[in-house]
């Protein structure tokens, strides 16, 4: 008790002689929090792909001096480590799964704390610290992908008004959003195409998106049908079977990168007999890309993978998109970064080496 108190004291005293406080900030649980102006040391816990969002806003990791490791892990096997190599001298030690060391986080001496709404335990400990913390959810916009992404820069450019990009943010998304919907307006029932995402899979379990998480917007904003839609289960719960699979026989299979599976895996039958799904037989099963982070979740590549996504289950409606300008433009217009045709073509080639972490969940609020 008396070291845990004499923690939190230690804290807040070092929080008040870092940098004055000068403004607020509501977050995503709507709660007012004081931040200083001048935000020089920020740490990220469990907002898996928020690191990711961050750098990239930021230009660098020079403001980051925290993250989890599961987002580590993500940087190290994919695109954000080699766009930012510094990123892999964040520190993590302050984080075991999900549960933080309060004492390993104070020694980072950060201006600000980035929780997971979801997470109470976590935000209370922060808090106590003396430490101001910004909750930031995945699910406040009903797994909205694109609304979530978009908020998200909002928060960021609220508290590094020098960095501001949530117009263009904003621009970026409903440019790709408005352009999708509007080639799929009119597709009928029957046109529309029957999507099942395989969010973690391997010989001991399957689990896809029911309706309460993110594999059922993608769904939605592309016009096409989630399998699984009847299956009420929150996040990343939603467990099922072959014999799930074989009754809606889907027209197209989405493999995250939270599963190491690739599409020759349900080609060759590794864990289960997929010969008969019509996604295998027309060979309609494709891997999600990686870019700095993993597509699923929302991330600073939102808007290009649902261009991807769409022009993936209905190519005759995209065949005049390149999604190789459409991201360079991007990448360039909002962030500043120029890519390599290689790392562009490895966005959309992520193989199993490079889908680190994958037992982890995204957060749940």
């Amino acid at each position: 008790m008396k070291k845990t108190f004499l923690s939190a004291l230690i804290g807040a005293v070092a929080f008040i002689g870092s940098s004055a406080v000068a403004r607020t900030i509501v977050d995503d649980m709507d709660r007012t929090v004081s931040v200083p102006d001048q935000i020089q040391r920020m740490v990220i816990t469990n907002v898996y792909p928020y690191a990711s969002v961050a750098t990239v806003f930021l230009g660098g990791t020079d403001k980051i001096v925290g993250i989890s490791p599961v987002a580590m892990s993500a940087a190290k096997n994919g695109l954000l480590g080699e766009l930012y190599p510094d990123i892999k001298s964040v520190q993590t030690n302050f984080m075991q799964s999900n549960s933080l060391n309060i004492e390993a986080l104070m020694r980072l001496k950060p201006d600000v704390v980035i929780a997971n709404a979801g997470d109470i335990p976590t935000i209370k400990q922060v808090e106590n610290a003396g430490i101001p913390v910004v909750a930031v959810s995945t699910s406040k916009w009903n797994y909205d992908v694109v609304q979530t992404y978009d908020n998200w820069i909002k928060t960021l450019s609220t508290l590094f008004p020098e960095h501001d990009k949530s117009d263009k943010a904003a621009q970026a998304s409903k440019r790709a959003l408005e352009l999708v919907q509007k080639r799929t307006a009119h597709l009928k029932p029957e046109e529309r195409k029957g999507v099942l995402f395989l969010f973690q899979y391997g010989p001991k379990r399957m689990i896809t998106s029911g309706k309460n998480f993110f594999g059922q917007y993608w769904c939605d904003a592309i016009g096409a049908r989630n399998v699984a839609s009847k299956i009420q289960t929150n996040n990343a719960n939603a467990l099922i079977n072959m014999e799930h699979v074989y009754a809606w026989n889907p027209d197209v299979v989405f493999i995250t990168n939270f599963t190491p599976t690739l599409p020759k895996d349900l080609y060759e039958g590794t864990h289960d007999n997929w010969s008969n799904i019509k996604a295998v037989r027309n060979k309609q099963v494709y891997k999600m890309p990686l870019g700095v982070y993993r597509s699923y979740t929302p991330s600073a590549d939102t808007p290009l993978t649902l261009l991807w996504m769409a022009k993936t289950v209905y190519p005759e409606l995209f065949s005049d998109i390149d999604l190789t300008v459409e991201v360079r433009n991007y990448y360039k217009e909002l962030f500043g970064v120029t890519l390599t045709d290689e790392q562009i073509a490895s966005i959309y080639t992520p193989d199993a080496s490079r889908s680190a972490g994958f037992s982890r969940r995204p957060g749940s609020k």
